[in-house]
């Protein structure tokens, strides 16, 4: 064994930590790695990347495959954590996260990484935000 590779097993053992940032609506996902700082990307997936059937993007079962090769693809790269970041689509839309949002956590625990911090930074806004449609609404 050279040098090299024992400087390598010693980085690999100390290994990185990352943000998950995870938008799960009712019809997507996104997860998507960075660095800590946020500025960086490791990984990204989503669920069109995942099917292509438009009606099962926002699957759980779509959403765990997205997680799963994002965090080995994270792995990869040396990130052994992740703090997470969850997000629904928020403002004057639904504030809750999709049916993804959950089962792209566990994905990501079951594929090996350790979970720091589960946060929602959903935007809410403090007073509201103006639905489309106009002063006399949708007419149908």
């Amino acid at each position: 064994m050279s040098k090299d590779s024992k400087s390598e097993i010693k980085v690999s053992k100390k290994g990185v930590w990352g943000i998950a940032h995870i938008f799960s609506t009712v019809n997507s996902i996104i997860v998507h790695i960075t660095d800590i700082t946020g500025s960086e990307t490791i990984s990204r997936w989503t669920g069109g990347m995942i099917t292509t059937k438009d009606r099962e993007q926002g699957s759980p079962y779509s959403a765990m495959q997205a997680a799963t090769k994002a965090a080995q693809e994270a792995l990869e790269k040396g990130v052994i954590g992740v703090h997470v970041k969850v997000r629904g689509r928020g403002g004057h839309h639904k504030k809750s996260p999709g049916p993804g949002a959950q089962p792209a956590i566990r994905a990501l625990v079951r594929a090996g990484l350790k979970i720091g911090l589960i946060e929602d930074v959903t935007p809410i806004p403090t007073d509201t935000t103006r639905r489309k449609g106009g002063r006399r609404g949708r007419r149908v």
